[in-house]
C-alpha cells in the first residue's frame, strides 16, 4: 500500500486489476448527527451529487453510520474529473436545492444499516449516536439550513478526508476541499442497555448483538464459528431460514459491536430465535474445535488476500485513519487469528455473551435461560415510573372515559422536570426535559421524543384541555428542538 498527500488529503493506493476505482471517504455519518438533525449528512451528500452532469461511468455516494463515501470507477481522467467536481460542490453546496433534495431523500427511504442491526443499536444506545439508526427523525424537509452548513464545515474538509485508489494517482489529480481540523468524535458513546436481555421489535428475523473488541482475534473467530453453526443447523438441517449474516462495527476503543442476523420462515420466528440463543450458549459453554477455527481462518484468508479485495482493504485502512486507530494489513490480522486457541475463542465469546441483546420479531414470545440458569430478562427499553403527585394533569375527554376503561386509566402529567404519560394498560413513560431530543408540533398537539427511546404523544386525540400542558412543554424545551410535522410524511 502506497501513501501520498494531495491538497492536504491523505491518499492510499494499491495496484488492482480492472479500471481505476476511487473512494473519497469522510469521517462522518449518521452516528455524528442528533435526532433533530437526523439525515443532514445524507442531505449534504445529495446536494453535492446533484451538481454533477450526466456521467457515463460508474459513480455513486453513500452514508453509513460512521462514514460518507463518494465513489467512481473508470478511466483516470474520468476519476480525476469526478473527484474535482465533488470537492468543488462540497466547498460551495447548492443550498437552493435543499427542498428538492429533501423530497428525493424521502423517496429514497434508505437506512444507514440493515433493520435488525438498527433496532439492536437503538435499544443499546438510545436515541443518540449509532442508536439513531432505526429512527426517521423529523424528516428531511425539517433539517435546518444552518445544520447543513455546520455539517459541511465541520466534516467535509481536507482534514477529515482520505482518498483511496486502486492505482497510482492520475496526473493532474486535485482535491480542492476547504482546509480544516479533524473533529473530535469522542470516545465510545454511553450504553443504555448493557444486557443480557431480549426484546421485541419490527424486524425481519431474530438478531443478536454483542459488545467486544474488534482487535480481539479470538472473538472474531468465535463470531464466525457461530454464524457457520447457525447456517448448518437453522438453514440446512431445519430449513427455517435463508440468510444468516454477521457484521462488526467500530464503536470506540475496545468497545465495539458484533451482530448476527437471521431471517425466519413465517410462523417460525420463535424457533429461529431459540436456536440462535441455544447455539450461542453452547459455544460459550463448550467452545469451538481446532477444525472450526482452521475452517474460518481459511475462509478469511481467501477473502482478505484475494486480489479483488484490494478496494475493501484500502477502505479498511481509510476507516482506521479516520477513526484514529492503528491499521493492520490483512496478513497481520491473519497472523493474529492463527495464534488463537479454542479455549481463547470460548472465553472471549462467553465474556461477550454477558452483553447480549437478542431481538425477536413483533409479538414473538420466548423463554430463554442465561448461562447460569437464570431466566434471560425481557427488556421493554423503559424504566419503571409512577405519575408525579404534583403538576399539570390531563385526562381523556369525558365521552372517551365513559366509553372506555382504558381511557379512564390514561393520564398525562407535566411538571417542571418533564412529562409523563400513563396508557390504558397502566404503563407509565417518562421523558425528563433534560433528555428531550425533539418535539414535533402538529397543530394543537405535540409529540415529545426522549433520549431513552421514549415517545410521549401530547395530542387532543388522546387528552382534553391540553392548553396549559402544551404551554409548559414549549416553555421548557429549547426552540431549536421543536419543529413542525414533516410535509413529506405519508398519512392514512
Amino acid at each position: 500500500m502506497h501513501r501520498d498527500l494531495i491538497d492536504g488529503v491523505p491518499v492510499l493506493w494499491a495496484e488492482a486489476p480492472g479500471p481505476l476505482e476511487a473512494a473519497l471517504v469522510f469521517g462522518c455519518g449518521v452516528s455524528d448527527e442528533t435526532f433533530r438533525t437526523l439525515g443532514v449528512t445524507h442531505l449534504v451528500e445529495h446536494l453535492a451529487m446533484s451538481t454533477l452532469p450526466r456521467l457515463h461511468y460508474d459513480h455513486n455516494a453513500s452514508v453509513t453510520l460512521s462514514l460518507t463515501e463518494f465513489t467512481a470507477s473508470g478511466r483516470p481522467e474520468q476519476v480525476t474529473d469526478f473527484l474535482a467536481r465533488v470537492c468543488e460542490a462540497l466547498s460551495s453546496l447548492p443550498l437552493d436545492r435543499i427542498e428538492r433534495e429533501a423530497g428525493v431523500l424521502a423517496a429514497e427511504g434508505s437506512g444507514a444499516t440493515d433493520p435488525t442491526s438498527a433496532e439492536l443499536l437503538s435499544f443499546r444506545y438510545g436515541t443518540q449516536g449509532a442508536g439513531l439508526a432505526s429512527w426517521d427523525g423529523p424528516g428531511p424537509d425539517r433539517i435546518p439550513v444552518e445544520a447543513v452548513r455546520d455539517t459541511a464545515a465541520r466534516y467535509f474538509h481536507s482534514g477529515n478526508a482520505v482518498l483511496v485508489l486502486t492505482g497510482p494517482p492520475p496526473a493532474g489529480l486535485r482535491l480542492p476541499l476547504p482546509a480544516g481540523e479533524r473533529p473530535d468524535r469522542g470516545t465510545a458513546q454511553p450504553v443504555l442497555q448493557p444486557g443480557p436481555l431480549w426484546f421485541q421489535a419490527e424486524v425481519p428475523g431474530p438478531g443478536l448483538a454483542l459488545r467486544g473488541d474488534l482487535d480481539d482475534a479470538a472473538l472474531i473467530l468465535a463470531h464466525a464459528v457461530l454464524q457457520e453453526r447457525l447456517r448448518k443447523l437453522v438453514r440446512h438441517q431445519e430449513g427455517l431460514t435463508y440468510d444468516i449474516d454477521g457484521s462488526r462495527r467500530y464503536a470506540g476503543p475496545g468497545q465495539d459491536d458484533f451482530f448476527v442476523r437471521l431471517d425466519a420462515r413465517e410462523g417460525q420466528e420463535r424457533r429461529v430465535a431459540e436456536l440462535l440463543w441455544q447455539e450461542s450458549l453452547r459455544l460459550a459453554r463448550e467452545g469451538v474445535t481446532e477444525a472450526e477455527l482452521a475452517e474460518e481462518l481459511a475462509a478469511l484468508r481467501e477473502a482478505w488476500l484475494d486480489p479483488r479485495a484490494t478496494s475493501a482493504e484500502l477502505g479498511e485502512a481509510a476507516a482506521s485513519s479516520l477513526f484514529g486507530v492503528e491499521y493492520q494489513d490483512a496478513q497481520a490480522r491473519l497472523n493474529a487469528l492463527a495464534k488463537t486457541t479454542p479455549e481463547q475463542a470460548r472465553q472471549a465469546f462467553a465474556a461477550a455473551l454477558g452483553t447480549a441483546l437478542l431481538v425477536v420479531p413483533g409479538e414473538t414470545e420466548v423463554e430463554l435461560l442465561q448461562p447460569d440458569g437464570a431466566a434471560l430478562p425481557f427488556g421493554s427499553g423503559r424504566s419503571e415510573h409512577e405519575l408525579p403527585s404534583q403538576g399539570l394533569v390531563c385526562k381523556p375527554s369525558l365521552s372517551d372515559r365513559l366509553l372506555s376503561s382504558a381511557a379512564r386509566r390514561a393520564r398525562l402529567a407535566v411538571t417542571a422536570e418533564g412529562v409523563w404519560i400513563r396508557d390504558g394498560d397502566g404503563e407509565v413513560i417518562h421523558v425528563p426535559f433534560d433528555e428531550v431530543v425533539g418535539v414535533e408540533t402538529d397543530g394543537p398537539g405535540r409529540v415529545v421524543f426522549g433520549r431513552r427511546n421514549c415517545v410521549v404523544p401530547v395530542v387532543p386525540e388522546l387528552f382534553a384541555n391540553l392548553g396549559p400542558a402544551i404551554a409548559a412543554i414549549d416553555a421548557a424545551v429549547p426552540e431549536a428542538l421543536r419543529y413542525p410535522v414533516s410535509g413529506l410524511r405519508v398519512t392514512d
